[in-house]
């Protein structure tokens, strides 16, 4: 299977990056859990810390095939990911532009953090291509980005942002959770570094903490070297629960998608919902940017209800869908990301991206869509 690159998605996700089980010919990845391994005539010198496990060194194999890249990294949590990347590129003295839209724990990291190491940052004031220009200095190392972000569902324009950082010399990064690599493959469009929170879309199942980074050879060279120093590798075990949820990402995440749009055409039309966030829509200002960049348009929404009608009691009268946190689950879920995943940020912080208190963060599963349907209106109805 030397030729990823003619292989389906499908067989990928089932085939790519498996570990033979050569003694007992199992049709699945033997684990090997053993933190210590020979050093002397070996061709690998193993070392969990090194990310160079055998179930760890093959998951990285498929990773990248799913992304497009020639390597890949897997991380104990997205976080771990995300921090080890930037730090990978970023020193004293430099500057790293990130969009205005991102993840909380992104957001919250950048801003805690950077001070302490002398590296200066800016934030955008909108997505388009001038207001990243404008950010740009001299020693600006960095490009930021993650589409569809969360928890608004905006869109960036990935080409237009590859194109400016290659003019000036400057890496892009990309969180590509919300999207996964089934319904968008960033390196298409120039895009230079991916990143996943791994516990999403990658695991599906709510029972995984990982993240992952899939890049060229020599950035990912980069990265390992920053990473075996800090540490934020994971057990094989949650390696080969990844590997195995993997298989199945390819039909999770397009039904996942399909429903997701179902559920967004539903809510639009409710009387009881003022505002739907979903880039499949065709009111989504970003809707035909969307279409070229996407496969499909994803399983997450945000919405948010009419005055009068309080969010949090609204979701704690939920019977099927589950209010809970995370995402990206075959069951749904909604949460509030005013309590969960942007709670660290102050009130002006999220002002300033969008997020009203009332905002609920819909995570669609792979249920019948009529049963999500029937659950809303019973819960909508309670209140009244």
């Amino acid at each position: 299977m030397k030729e990823n690159k003619n292989l389906g998605i499908n067989t990928i996700c089932t085939h790519v990056g498996e570990v033979k089980d050569e003694q007992f010919k199992g049709a699945v990845s033997p684990i090997y859990m053993s933190t210590s391994y020979a050093f002397d005539n070996v061709d690998v010198k193993r070392y969990p810390r090194y990310f160079n496990t055998p179930n760890q060194e093959m998951l990285c194999k498929k990773i990248a095939a799913l992304e497009k890249t020639e390597n890949a990294l897997i991380f104990g949590s997205g976080m771990a990911a995300v921090s080890t990347t930037l730090l990978a590129f970023l020193h004293k003295g430099d500057h790293i532009v990130l969009q205005q839209t991102l993840y909380g724990g992104t957001y919250n990291f950048v801003v805690e953090e950077f001070d302490k190491f002398g590296i200066e940052y800016s934030f955008t004031q909108d997505l388009s291509i001038e207001s990243f220009q404008k950010e740009i200095k001299p020693n600006t190392k960095v490009l930021y980005i993650e589409t569809p972000s969360n928890p608004l569902l905006t869109i960036t324009d990935m080409k237009a942002i590859s194109g400016l950082a290659k003019e000036n010399g400057i890496v892009t990064m990309i969180d590509n959770t919300f999207a996964s690599p089934i319904n968008q493959t960033p390196i298409d469009f120039g895009v230079d570094i991916m990143l996943h929170s791994a516990t999403k879309y990658m695991g599906g199942h709510s029972d995984v903490l990982a993240g992952a980074v899939a890049a060229s050879n020599l950035h990912i060279d980069l990265i390992w070297n920053v990473a075996k120093n800090l540490g934020g590798s994971l057990s094989d075990f949650t390696v080969w629960m990844l590997e195995r949820s993997l298989k199945t990402m390819n039909l999770r995440v397009k039904r996942q998608s399909k429903n997701a749009l179902k559920m967004a055409k539903y809510l639009e039309k409710n009387a009881k919902v003022s505002k739907v966030y979903y880039p499949g829509l065709k009111s989504h200002p970003d809707y035909q940017l969307a279409k070229k960049q996407m496969k499909n348009f994803g399983g997450m929404l945000s919405f948010e209800l009419c005055d009068g009608v309080n969010s949090m009691d609204f979701m704690n009268a939920l019977q099927l869908i589950k209010p809970s946190m995370s995402l990206a689950g075959i069951e749904s879920t909604m949460l509030s990301p005013t309590q969960t995943s942007h709670a660290l940020l102050s009130p002006e912080e999220r002002a300033q991206q969008g997020i009203k208190d009332g905002l609920i963060r819909f995570s669609v599963g792979i249920e019948e869509t009529k049963d999500l349907i029937a659950d809303i209106e019973q819960a909508l109805d309670s209140l009244q």
